[in-house]
């Protein structure tokens, strides 16, 4: 979609609100002056920061053609000192969108250019540069500093895109900060993340994986081993099923036995559901104390519970109507549902347990099944769940362990009739304390949080949402935390083997060995951040694809 002037001031107001942000930053603080490229940077950083997060700003080129420039003075880092017909902040567009999409060539971007003639005009081009023109730009006009800035911009523009789950043309450069005062040497490249990341994922399979185990006795003669190591492999493949897995695996593993197919999944399907948990659980216990031994990591922190779904099933489930059920948007579709509880925030992203759901659960017994596995393994401040937990009974619960929570509320006829009023004042949130009944004479108190939507399709009371919370609103930004739950889940859904099984135990399995899949790379990238530059940045340096492809030859592929 377009960005709009009421979509531009609506992320622009959204920064103005953000307490301890100060944009244009060289123009508030004495950091910076308006020649700043620093300055540049970190206005790029806060306004991109937001601006993907608004539903009608999915476009990388958007955002180059609307970043605020008019206020930068380009001139000290234009090495012409005469007039030309491209202005500096036309062509720093230029090359960032250039940058962004990883041409190394100038022929690549004229090409866009030429084939993209709207792009000109919103970037004020008038008429299309040549190739001499765009060479001279970036290799004589444009400082050596302000080239950096252009390549510093673009991987703060394809890391935000990504948190925001907008569509980017390639991964971003992982450009590491120097160390200490050792200013002169040259910032950790790949071939040393993937050395370290090596190093790093050999030491964590040994710590984690001891924690599965098939009890198939002694004297077998294929190592249990090559039983993870098939199942990571299935992992690293999408769509790839156990038969055909297992026929590749022989040739790609450096095994003399590797396991067929069928065996592998027979053994799978032995162990319940009880002691894939209890195996889980022991492995992220061991990995978080591998964590807990760095000063980044803390075993506190904010968690997220949420349920996902399997792809819709479409076989027979006559048998299997208490496990394959229906689906969270009360559609005629069936599918297996898994819950989690995962660290969010500035924590390092992992599940810190899985369980299935099956037909007749209460939402209150699998909330407090996970927070007791969460509290074994860190101090749990603050939960955060989606309006299906929005049960009286779920909330009394978590405050009664000194809990806070942040859910969304249904919206019932009371709260629609607030919210009417709300809009008849034009009144943005309201605060109000209520009681919940819990039966027998007894009340949760809570307190109900209205906010409008910004820019909401809705002309009705439906341009408010509204949240419950327990310690009043100062939580409620937290809430944010939770995307991070779909974009992990998307990841997780990556690493799991394909299967047409309906047997619950085999299919549970799947999903648990993906979140440790997924919880093992997000380790590992700050194991490596930490050994690498002694800091933790939430975008991983490490890719799941790296983790994955060690994790297949630490186990014996390759």
């Amino acid at each position: 979609m377009v960005a709009t002037r009421e979509s531009r001031c609506s992320v622009f107001r959204r920064i103005a609100h953000k307490q301890h942000v100060e944009w244009p930053a060289y123009d508030s603080t004495p950091l910076y002056d308006r020649t700043s490229l620093a300055g540049l940077e970190s206005d790029v950083q806060v306004v991109s920061s937001v601006w993907f997060t608004h539903p009608d700003h999915d476009s990388l080129e958007q955002f180059v053609c609307s970043i605020p420039l008019a206020y930068f003075r380009f001139e000290v880092h234009d090495r012409y000192r005469r007039s030309t017909r491209y202005e500096m902040n036309s062509l720093f567009r230029v090359f960032l969108l250039k940058e962004l999409y990883g041409w190394k060539h100038e022929t690549s971007l004229l090409e866009y250019l030429g084939s993209h003639p709207e792009l000109c005009e919103r970037l004020e081009l008038g008429t299309v540069p040549d190739q001499s023109t765009l060479w001279r730009t970036w290799n004589e006009r444009f400082t050596r500093d302000l080239r950096e800035t252009v390549q510093k911009a673009a991987r703060t523009i394809l890391i935000k895109a990504q948190n925001a789950d907008v569509a980017v043309p390639r991964e971003p450069v992982q450009i590491l900060p120097s160390r200490g005062d050792d200013g002169d040497k040259s910032d950790p490249d790949s071939r040393a993340i993937l050395d370290k990341a090596e190093t790093i994922t050999e030491h964590v399979s040994r710590v984690v994986f001891p924690a599965f185990s098939l009890n198939r006795g002694e004297g077998c003669e294929i190592h249990e081993n090559a039983y993870w190591s098939l199942q990571t492999y299935l992992g690293l493949r999408e769509n790839l099923a156990a038969n055909e897995g297992a026929r590749s695996f022989i040739h790609e593993s450096t095994r003399e036995r590797t396991p067929l197919g069928h065996v592998h999944r027979d053994h799978l399907r032995e162990l319940s559901v009880p002691k894939v948990r209890e195996m889980y659980q022991q492995a992220l216990r061991q990995l978080i104390d591998e964590l807990a031994e760095t000063e980044t990591f803390f075993r506190a922190g904010i968690v997220a519970i949420d349920i996902t779904e399997a792809d819709p099933f479409t076989g027979d489930r006559t048998g299997h109507e208490d496990e394959i059920i229906g689906t969270k948007e009360q559609t005629d579709e069936y599918a297996y549902q898994w819950a989690t509880v995962q660290l969010v925030g500035n924590a390092v992203p992992m599940v810190l347990d899985a369980r299935p759901v099956r037909k007749g659960e209460s939402r209150k017994e699998l909330v407090k099944d996970l927070l007791d596995s969460a509290e074994s393994l860190v101090h749990v401040d603050n939960v955060l769940m989606d309006r299906e937990f929005d049960s009286q009974h779920v909330l009394e619960m978590i405050s009664q362990r000194g809990l806070s929570y942040v859910v969304p509320k249904r919206m019932q006829t009371s709260e629609k009739a607030q919210a009417k009023r709300l809009l008849r004042r034009d009144q943005d949130r309201y605060e109000t304390d209520r009681k919940l009944h819990l039966g027998k004479n007894e009340w949760h108190e809570t307190t109900l949080i209205y906010r409008r939507k910004e820019n909401s399709e809705h002309d009705d009371h439906r341009q408010y949402s509204v949240f419950m919370a327990n310690r009043g609103s100062g939580h409620l930004t937290e809430y944010g935390y939770r995307w991070e739950i779909e974009s992990g889940y998307k990841s997780i859904k990556r690493f799991m083997a394909a299967t047409t099984s309906k047997d619950f135990g085999l299919r549970f399995f799947y999903f648990a060995f993906a979140c440790l899949l997924y919880s093992i790379w997000r380790a590992v990238d700050l194991l490596v951040q930490i050994e690498l530059t002694g800091e933790y940045e939430h975008s991983p340096i490490v890719t799941a694809d790296n983790t994955l492809t060690l994790l297949k030859k630490k186990t014996g592929v390759g």
